[in-house]
């Protein structure tokens, strides 16, 4: 599991909804090179070893603001709540697989940081009604943001990269219907961006 002390937090793609990050980018990411790749692998490896890598499992649920921002270091994506909060978000897409989230109440203090790119989370989007900024808010920016399909059946999608059941390359797709404003659907899929894996193995 990624945490903050170890490693740089990559910006997102941020669509226009109004919040107070608008960096836009709908490019799909190629997966990471081979020296990279180690070299994360070696970051990891030093943080496991020292044990000095604060994670998000270290916060305590009502902690200060002052608490979880040493922990988490700055959000990278927040938005207003309707009770006067905030919800603060720290997103590695679009390349990564994971975000973590929280919400501060008007004083300060944060429910709780959870792992927020889950099936289980993801399954808060059969009820009710849910806006682009309503997703966002709750999930943070998307890896990328596309359209499929014909006809009456075009739709703006968003694309979010995560790891499913902590074990599969995965994308959970959020479709948004024709005008993009309402969510309609959603089902994960394997992440193209992994292909390369079965590639090197054989399949």
């Amino acid at each position: 599991m990624p945490n903050f002390r170890c490693f740089s937090q990559l910006p997102g793609f941020f669509p226009n909804t109004g919040q107070q990050h608008r960096r836009k980018s709908a490019f799909l990411p190629q997966p990471a090179a081979p020296r990279k790749m180690l070299r994360t692998v070696g970051l990891i490896g030093i943080c496991a070893t020292l044990g000095a890598c604060a994670s998000y499992r270290d916060v305590p649920p009502n902690s200060p603001k002052s608490v979880v921002l040493e922990t988490m270091g700055s959000p990278n994506f927040t938005c207003p709540t309707a009770d006067g909060g905030t919800r603060a978000i720290w997103t590695r897409q679009p390349s990564g697989q994971y975000a973590y989230g929280t919400r501060f109440n008007s004083a300060g203090i944060a429910d709780r940081v959870e792992s927020i790119l889950t099936d289980e989370n993801f399954r808060k989007l059969d009820k009710g009604v849910w806006t682009p900024q309503d997703v966002t808010c709750e999930f943070g920016p998307p890896a990328r943001v596309t359209r499929v399909g014909l006809g009456e059946k075009n739709e703006v999608v968003w694309e979010y990269r995560y790891k499913q059941a902590n074990a599969w390359n995965s994308l959970m797709y959020v479709y948004l219907g024709r005008d993009g404003q309402q969510v309609t659907h959603h089902h994960p899929g394997p992440d193209p961006a992994y292909d390369y894996e079965f590639e090197i193995m054989g399949f």
